[in-house]
């Protein structure tokens, strides 16, 4: 039987590879909305973030995601992103 494929993304705020389901992803839509992926499968411009209560709080306070999804992040993602941890 054929193994799958490790899937390894990094983390816009720890810069640290991990396992793409250990990483939560941030999309920024073709039309210029900001939403949570859960199912990674979105269109548009991603970004990811691990699922770590310290580098979410740290990407919100450093704006990691504002700056690699060139828009503006509002705080209800963070605290969608909180939530769902």
């Amino acid at each position: 039987m054929k193994e799958k494929k490790l899937v390894l993304r990094t983390c816009v705020c720890s810069k640290e590879q991990c396992e793409k389901k250990d990483l939560f992803r941030i999309v920024r839509t073709p039309n210029g909305n900001v939403i949570v992926d859960l199912k990674g499968k979105e269109n548009g411009r991603g970004a990811y973030l691990k699922k770590d209560k310290e580098i979410i709080l740290k990407a919100q306070k450093t704006k990691a995601l504002d700056k690699k999804l060139e828009a503006l992040v509002p705080d209800s993602i963070y605290d969608e992103l909180l939530g769902l941890l």
